[in-house]
């Protein structure tokens, strides 16, 4: 695929999926005679991978060293899974937190609502 069809898959400009390759997050990607770049299957699952680790928060350093680790082999096997157990707790972590927030946001808003029936609002904490 070409840089113009990825960028089209992934929702991610050319200059982001270049930046991508540049600094290591996603492995490089092959190339045409003609110097054009030619993804393939592969290269589209590490875009796929980085896009909803991005997504999630997760940082690019984290993305570049899994990416790094990949790349070593096998030998790597424990420690890239180690990294992935962290990201892991790391993200569990965050949703326990956005769902406090969201549960606190619900309260605020049904008081608010409870306000616009009554005309009056309590004090708001």
């Amino acid at each position: 695929m070409t840089i113009t069809e990825v960028s089209r898959k992934f929702d991610l400009s050319q200059d982001t999926l270049r930046y991508y390759e540049r600094i290591g997050l996603i492995p490089q990607v092959n190339r045409t005679k003609s110097g054009i770049r030619d993804y393939t299957e592969e290269s589209c699952g590490w875009i796929e991978l980085a896009k909803c680790m991005r997504l999630a928060g997760v940082p690019i350093e984290t993305l570049i060293e899994y990416c790094a680790l990949t790349q070593q082999g096998d030998s790597t096997i424990t420690t890239r899974k180690e990294l992935l157990v962290e990201v892991h707790k790391k993200l569990v972590k965050k949703m326990e937190d956005t769902v406090k927030t969201l549960d606190r946001l619900d309260y605020k808003i049904d008081r608010y609502e409870k306000a616009e029936v009554t005309g009056v609002l309590s004090w708001d904490k």
